[in-house]
C-alpha cells in the first residue's frame, strides 16, 4: 500500500538535499554569478531555444545541433519566464518542482513494488550525476512524467500511463524507449485488447516534433541529424565506440577524466542490465536496454553516466534490497562523487 509517509519522506529528502547543495555551492558567490554558473552546457542551449527558437541566436549561423533537444523543456522555460525574469532561475525552478514530483512517484513506485520508498529516492539523489536533476536540464522534467506513467502502467491504468508517457515524449527522445517498454509491459499483463490503441499516444509527440522539423528543413529525423552534426554521434559498432572512447580516456587533455567517467558509466549500465535480467524485470530491461544500446553504439560514449539517472527501475530494485550495508556502501562511494560532479559542473567542467 502506498502511504503518505512515502510522499513525506521523498519530499524531505528532495528539498533537504537541494537546500544542502544550495548552501554548499552558494557560499562566497554573488547571486547573479551563481545563477550564471548553472547556465552551463545544455542548460544554456535550452535557454537559447526557449528565447529564440531552433534557429538559435540572432545574427549567427543556425546551430545545427539544436533540434537534438526536444521542445518540452524550452516550452516550460518560456512559460515560467512569464513570471520569472531570469532564465537560469526559471530552469532551476522547473527542475526543483519537477524533481519533487519525480521523487514522490519514485517512492510510490518503490512501495508498490514491495520496496522502501526513501531508499529508492536517496539512491537516485546520491548518484554521481544527480546534479543534472537540479540544473536547468530536462532530466527532472522527464522523470516527472515517466515515473508516474510507469506506476500507472503497473497499476493497469493504461489511459493515464499513455497520456503521461506522451508528456515524457515531449521532453526527450527517451520517451520513445519508454513507449516501447510500455508496450512490453502491456503484453506481459495480458489486458483487454480494447486498451491497446492507447499505446500509440506516446508516439504522437514524437511524430509531431518530426513533422515540425520536416516543415523547416525537409528532414523527418532532424533530431538524429542534429546529434550527428552537433556532436558527431553517428551509429557505429559497439566495439568501435568503446575503442574510440578508451583512446580518449587514456589521453592527457582536460576531457580524459570525462571519458573515464563514461567508461565507468558503461560498466554500471551493463551491471544494471544484468541485475534487471536476473530479477526478470523484462519491461524494465526493455526501457533501460534500448537506452544502453543507443548510447553504446554511438561514435563514442557521451552522457552515459547522466543518462543513468533516468533508469528509475534500478532505483526501485535498490529499494528492495534487504541488506542495508549494501546501500550504506553505495552511498559512501557515490555521495562524494556526486558532490565532486556538482563542483565540476559549477566550474564549467564537463560532468556527464
Amino acid at each position: 500500500m502506498i502511504t503518505r509517509s512515502a510522499d513525506r519522506d521523498a519530499l524531505l529528502l528532495w528539498f533537504g538535499t537541494r537546500f544542502g547543495l544550495l548552501v554548499a555551492t552558494l557560499l562566497g558567490v554573488s547571486l547573479h554569478e551563481y545563477l550564471g554558473r548553472w547556465r552551463a552546457w545544455d542548460a544554456g542551449l535550452f535557454v537559447v531555444i526557449a528565447e529564440y527558437g531552433y534557429d538559435g541566436l540572432p545574427g549567427r549561423d543556425p546551430d545545427a545541433g539544436l533540434p537534438a533537444f526536444f521542445p518540452g523543456m524550452p516550452l516550460a522555460l518560456r512559460l515560467v519566464h512569464l513570471v520569472v525574469p531570469d532564465w537560469s532561475l526559471a530552469g532551476l525552478l522547473i527542475s526543483l518542482a519537477a524533481g519533487a514530483v519525480a521523487t514522490i512517484f519514485l517512492a510510490r513506485l518503490a512501495v508498490f513494488e514491495g520496496g522502501t520508498g526513501w531508499v529508492a529516492v536517496l539512491a537516485l539523489l546520491v548518484f554521481p550525476t544527480a546534479v543534472f536533476l537540479t540544473a536547468g536540464y530536462s532530466e527532472s522534467l522527464f522523470l516527472a512524467f515517466a515515473i508516474p506513467a510507469w506506476l500507472a502502467a503497473r497499476q493497469r491504468r493504461w489511459p493515464t500511463a499513455a497520456l503521461l508517457a506522451a508528456g515524457a515524449s515531449c521532453v526527450r527522445i527517451t520517451g520513445l524507449f519508454l513507449a516501447v517498454a510500455l508496450c512490453a509491459e502491456f503484453v506481459s499483463s495480458r489486458p483487454a485488447l480494447r486498451q491497446a490503441p492507447w499505446l500509440a499516444v506516446p508516439l504522437l509527440p514524437l511524430a509531431g516534433y518530426s513533422f515540425y522539423h520536416y516543415t523547416r528543413s525537409g528532414d523527418w529525423f532532424a533530431w538524429k541529424s542534429a546529434q550527428e552534426a552537433g556532436w558527431g554521434r553517428e551509429m557505429v559498432w559497439p566495439w568501435e565506440s568503446f575503442a574510440k572512447t578508451w583512446e580518449a580516456a587514456m589521453g592527457g587533455d582536460e576531457f580524459a577524466v570525462a571519458f573515464r567517467m563514461e567508461i565507468a558509466g558503461v560498466v554500471v549500465a551493463v551491471l544494471g542490465l544484468v541485475w534487471l535480467a536476473l530479477l526478470r524485470r523484462w519491461s524494465s530491461l526493455v526501457y533501460c536496454g534500448l537506452q544502453a544500446g543507443a548510447l553504446m553504439t554511438s561514435a563514442y560514449y557521451l552522457s552515459i553516466p547522466r543518462s543513468l539517472v533516468l533508469w528509475f527501475p534500478l532505483w526501485v530494485a535498490f529499494a528492495q534490497v534487504r541488506r542495508r550495508w549494501i546501500f550504506v556502501v553505495y552511498a559512501m562511494v557515490s555521495g562524494p562523487l556526486m558532490v565532486l560532479n556538482t563542483v565540476r559542473f559549477l566550474t564549467g567542467a564537463w560532468a556527464g
